[in-house]
């Protein structure tokens, strides 16, 4: 009786380990393209790329055209920016797939933009001409326009848009970006999707309003462009209503520092990814050992189980497989840390040159250097010079008092000017030569505006406190 017992107890571990064998061996195209924008999504486009080739050999293998061409068009988009050239074959092979074996004409539409983009960006580099490019995207206009698809309608548009302005052709690159603004619902009613297309819309409307010098009007745009959690469009949103601030003070060699300052904060942008790609794909390679260890213990543990002589070196094994785990742990708590430190260090450089900036834009203004000046004569400012100050602080301050105005709409605007020149430093010397007052009134005006308007009685929070945590 024991011995058929055993004999069952061995036929059935060896069903469940042939079993976990054949289900870890097997992998579908899809599964596999799965994993591939898991990869991406976490910035490790190497092991992405990877993941894709492998995707398409599987698709073309079991002849899943679907997946087949989206992961050749992934693959193209991965591609995109190291190697345009590439990502238009690419993107030529996904459209040979799919015209050979149609599906929805939403995806074709959706092709044959990429294609036109990747055609954009080779002929922009190579300086050649733009017409495989304009090709691409008048047949997706078409498709989208006759079936009344209105984002793609809205997304090729913008298409036109980025190639007339690549063309140089401005005029042309607005008149493009306004039939695609007009075609979306308005601002706040469009979700999703279409959200993300009012954004890639309102961007090159703007950037051809800047390179017309139709200052307002860019500035009006890049107003309404709502980064969210997206920091490299915020950071693209204020350097340039920064460049916008200086060129209406004909600061153009300013102008130029500022670019150079944001390629260096992009370069650390771009090496941070770099570096978390690596970590990534080191972190993946990791659990795959580990993996490979646990699936091997498990296989012993159930093989020394049978062999009751081999019980010794069970426990010797489940020992090491603890300690290593325990290693690994504290190596990965380690490389975490590390990279967090580099991450505030990348940061932390990031602000100070912004704070720099602000700082250097401040100095050069006409109105603060009035304020500074020395003396114990009365300092008048006209409305437009207070005006001035007032839209140069916004510009590169992040709206502060445009939305202090619109959370406190009862606020005065001797208030309001009264803050100003607290967030500009002013001595309270200065400000009773503005308002012809004392320096003790000064302080009393203060502390009444911190109480009264800001609700904020605490005796030890100062106004410029209060201000900068608006």
């Amino acid at each position: 009786m024991f011995t058929r017992t055993l004999y069952i107890f061995i036929l059935g571990v060896l069903l469940i380990s042939c079993n976990q064998i054949q289900q870890g061996s097997s992998q579908t195209a899809a599964r596999c393209l799965e994993e591939a924008e898991d990869a991406l999504a976490n910035d490790s486009i190497r092991l992405g790329e990877t993941l894709l080739r492998k995707t398409i050999r599987l698709a073309e293998k079991s002849e899943d055209w679907h997946t087949h061409y989206i992961a050749y068009q992934r693959l193209a988009k991965a591609l995109s920016q190291s190697n345009p050239e590439e990502a238009l074959r690419l993107m030529k092979k996904a459209l040979t797939i799919y015209e050979q074996h149609p599906d929805d004409e939403h995806n074709y539409v959706i092709l044959l933009d990429y294609a036109g983009t990747y055609a954009t960006q080779v002929a922009f580099i190579n300086e050649g001409s733009f017409d495989e490019a304009l090709n691409f995207i008048h047949r997706a206009y078409d498709i989208a326009r006759k079936n009344q698809m209105t984002d793609q309608m809205c997304q090729t548009l913008t298409s036109l848009a980025n190639i007339a302005w690549a063309k140089e052709d401005y005029r042309q690159a607005v008149n493009y970006a306004r039939q695609a603004e007009s075609i979306l619902p308005p601002s706040g009613e469009d979700r999703g999707g279409l959200a993300d297309l009012r954004l890639g819309t309102l961007q090159v409307l703007a950037r051809s309003y800047l390179d017309l010098n139709m200052l307002d009007s860019a500035e009006t745009v890049y107003r309404q462009i709502e980064p969210g959690d997206d920091v490299h469009l915020a950071y693209i949103v204020q350097s340039n209503l920064a460049k916008i601030a200086l060129r209406r003070m004909g600061a153009i060699k300013v102008e130029d520092d500022i670019d150079d300052a944001f390629d260096q904060i992009e370069d650390f942008y771009y090496k941070a990814l770099e570096q978390k790609d690596q970590y990534y794909q080191e972190t993946l390679r990791q659990e795959m050992k580990n993996q490979q260890l646990e699936y091997r213990s498990k296989m012993y543990a159930r093989t020394l189980l049978i062999i009751l002589i081999a019980s010794l070196i069970v426990i010797m094994a489940i020992v090491m497989v603890l300690r290593y785990r325990m290693q690994a742990q504290r190596q990965e708590k380690r490389q975490l840390q590390q990279e967090a430190e580099h991450q505030k260090t990348l940061l932390h450089q990031a602000n100070e040159v912004v704070a720099f900036l602000q700082d250097f834009i401040l100095e050069r203004t006409e109105v603060l250097k009035k304020l500074n000046q020395s003396g114990e004569e009365r300092i008048i400012l006209s409305p437009h010079e207070w005006s001035e100050i007032e839209r140069t602080l916004n510009a590169i301050d992040n709206n502060r008092f445009a939305n202090l105005r619109e959370q406190y709409p009862k606020i005065q605007e001797d208030d309001i000017r009264l803050c100003i020149l607290t967030r500009l430093g002013i001595s309270n010397r200065t400000i009773g030569n503005i308002y012809c007052i004392t320096i003790s009134a000064v302080q009393h005006r203060k502390l009444k505006l911190k109480k009264d308007v800001f609700g904020e009685t605490n005796p030890d929070i100062t106004l410029e406190q209060l201000l900068n945590s608006k």
